[in-house]
């Protein structure tokens, strides 16, 4: 059955073509297996909730008539300016447009948010781009840049709210989809709301009855109230403008749409942007006894929280059978303030491939350990391809349990902080790829990572092969574990059945078991800093000295005792020890550093310096002149073998073995390879 809605109809009707509705929820409270819901182009000021999921085969479809036509919105528009003072201008509104949540009294807060609880959930659009709160009224009226704000002229731009008149506070339900109260109560704060929300707007000059001014009001756009509405497709849309909440991987993390805990969504050529805190969210499940756990009870440290959270996915139908493969397509995903696309283990098995993702988390109003253009925890089996990613904190951070997760033919540059720019407070580092304490494997092929960080990896079993690295590897042999009370505090994490969910083990990280194959490193950016070293976030320098401090394959296995009975209490040291690595067939060159253990590789004359530089989509460079005809071999899955704690190969996601002998465009390599990830070269080359 197909549904029509068409927000500019008369009068609502009954979803047929000549009669339709007037909003999608309307739609959605009915559409079922197979159904499709057609909506017209227009502005739909509203939080669709779908009431029923459909069918492998059979999905719930809905689709925008024309691609980016229909606009789901989590804004109203705010007019009735009066001119303040100076460049500051004030408007109010009713609270009761809010119904139950107000963003204007919940504050951004919880588990692993690093920065100040002073920022609401809502804030103020002007032409569609959300302006910087203040926490005064003398702050906005001085509407001066923030030193922090990667876009100092977008900072000057500044909002702020207060609460006016007598109303109640509002009641909430703690077994409703939402559970506020920690957000109500941030940091145990008395936040009243008032009988309206006062604003006051630095507009720099601008009149804002003449232009585009519109307020966060819904915490979301499209997002189920409950777990398993299976196989919905959501289709060219824009999705904008939500209030949403801070979304750490032990709490229900919402987004402007997100599947909540199901399976078999498809998000295909949408449009997602301002949202204060994450765009799509692939999710969690809901569980108020573990929900922003550390935030509300404080009692458990918040790792072993999270070692609780993937335990208790187990009992909430964490399975490859009920949960994930989702497929995000072609979505256009930009200026959201904590993450592009963000999930804890609902994402398993999904697709994330052909978006751009881009300013992500630029503001630096927001901080925590929860920020980047794509940030998932147990990204099991994820495929993470030909995206074009830039201008966020940090590209892609896959947190614990990467297993299996592969990164391959994406473009990825200026995930870092603009010079010049402080460091906000909570305000992670900035890096292309972060792989965070998991035990592999994980596959990073064939991809352009040009930022001055490219590759952070306080992990272990980590393949990195065929790319164009223009930054430093960082945190090698650090960032895990933590002393407290004087002793070093391990960082378990879990490691899986093999393509499975299910848990088979924890182990803390013990470094190394890393392939580092065919690719070109190149030390493009300059050096500030010689004294850092490779443990920190910010090294400078390209290349792979860094993995001098692990052993050899032969090495490591030769303490083993392999010719005889094994004595356990002599062998411990090296059961926590450093695992091996693997390097060949690697090109350097301006200097970039070569790991002692590599004898098959390609280093560039002294005189003859790399040029490589991304202008317009085209990368300029002088790589097939350096390289000439030096050849290297094909990597395969029998080159890289199993990742060791999991003892899992590098595979694709299905069991098959990967031939990595398709480039970064898809091209078939031959029976040689060249480092780096092109088939040919050229001194131009258009990659995008």
């Amino acid at each position: 059955m197909i549904f029509y809605v068409n927000a500019k109809t008369k009068k609502n009707g009954n979803g047929s073509k000549e009669l339709p509705f007037k909003t999608i929820y309307e739609a959605a409270q009915l559409a079922k297996a197979g159904d499709e819901v057609i909506v017209a182009p227009g502005i739909y000021r509203e939080q669709v909730v779908p009431r029923f999921g459909g069918e492998e085969g059979q999905p719930v479809v809905y689709r925008s008539e024309k691609p980016l036509g229909a606009v789901i919105t989590g804004s109203e528009v705010l007019k009735g300016w009066k001119k303040y003072k100076g460049d500051v201008w004030t408007a109010k509104i009713d609270n009761s447009i809010f119904g139950g949540y107000n963003p204007y009294t919940s504050y951004v807060c919880g588990d692993w948010y690093f920065a100040p609880t002073v920022r609401h959930t809502g804030c103020v659009v002007l032409n569609d781009r959300m302006m910087y709160e203040t926490t005064s009224l003398e702050e906005c009226l001085a509407g001066k840049a923030d030193p922090c704000a990667w876009n100092q002229k977008e900072s000057e731009f500044k909002w702020y709210c207060e609460q006016e008149g007598e109303a109640p506070v509002p009641q909430y339900n703690a077994d409703g989809p939402y559970k506020s109260e920690y957000i109500i109560n941030a940091q145990a704060k008395e936040i009243k709301a008032g009988r309206y929300t006062v604003f006051y707007c630095n507009f720099k000059g601008l009149d804002p009855n003449k232009q585009s001014v519109e307020i966060l009001a819904r915490r979301n756009c499209f997002m189920p109230e409950v777990n398993g509405l299976n196989y919905i497709t959501v289709r060219g849309f824009k999705i904008c403008n939500g209030a949403t909440t801070w979304a750490p991987p032990a709490a229900y993390q919402d987004g402007l749409i997100g599947p909540h805990w199901s399976k078999g969504w498809v998000f295909e050529d949408l449009e997602v942007c301002n949202s204060r805190c994450c765009g799509i969210s692939l999710g969690k499940y809901r569980d108020d006894e573990n929900d922003m756990y550390f935030y509300t009870k404080h009692l458990k440290s918040p790792t072993q929280m999270e070692r609780d959270a993937v335990c208790r996915g187990q009992y909430h139908g964490w399975t490859k059978e009920n949960i994930g493969s989702h497929t995000v397509r072609r979505c256009h995903v930009h200026h959201c303030e904590q993450t592009g696309i963000v999930g804890r283990m609902g994402g398993v098995f999904s697709t994330i491939e052909d978006c751009h993702i881009h300013h992500i988390c630029n503001s630096q109003q927001l901080g925590g350990a929860e920020t980047a253009g794509i940030k998932l925890h147990a990204a099991i089996d994820v495929v993470i391809r030909r995206n074009h990613i830039h201008d966020c904190i940090m590209g892609v951070w896959l947190d614990w349990e990467a297993q299996g997760a592969r990164i391959t033919q994406n473009l990825m540059y200026n995930n870092e902080r603009p010079a010049g720019r402080e460091a906000a407070q909570g305000a992670m580092f900035s890096t292309d790829v972060f792989i965070e304490v998991g035990h592999g494997p994980t596959t990073i092929d064939n991809n352009l990572l040009l930022s001055k960080v490219s590759v952070t990896i306080p992990s272990e079993g980590i393949a990195v092969v065929h790319n164009l690295i223009l930054g430093s590897f960082s945190l090698i042999n650090s960032g895990v574990d933590s002393i407290v009370n004087d002793q070093r505090e391990p960082r378990y994490t879990p490691y899986h059945i093999r393509h499975r969910t299910e848990v088979a083990g924890f182990m803390t990280i013990l470094h190394g078991d890393d392939r580092i194959y065919n690719n070109i490193f190149a030390q493009i950016a300059p050096i500030t800093d010689k004294e850092k070293t490779a443990a920190a976030t910010d090294y400078e320098v390209v290349g792979t000295a860094p993995f001098d401090i692990f052993p050899t394959y032969d090495e490591w296995i030769s303490n083993f005792m392999m010719d005889r009975e094994p004595d356990m209490g002599l062998l411990a040291k090296y059961h926590f020890g450093h695992l091996p690595v693997w390097l060949g067939g690697n090109a350097y060159f301006n200097g970039a550093t070569v790991c002692k253990h590599e004898t098959d590789k390609l280093v560039g004359d002294k005189k003859n310096k790399a040029k490589i530089s991304l202008k317009g989509g085209v990368l300029k460079n002088n790589l097939a002149e350096l390289i000439g005809d030096y050849k290297t071999g094909i990597i395969t899955t029998a080159v890289l073998g199993a990742a060791f704690e999991p003892e899992q190969k590098f595979e694709n996601r299905d069991g098959t073995d990967i031939i990595f002998n398709e480039d970064f465009f898809g091209n078939h390599r031959g029976s040689h390879a060249i480092p780096g990830p092109f088939a040919e070269l050229a001194d131009e080359i258009a990659v995008l």
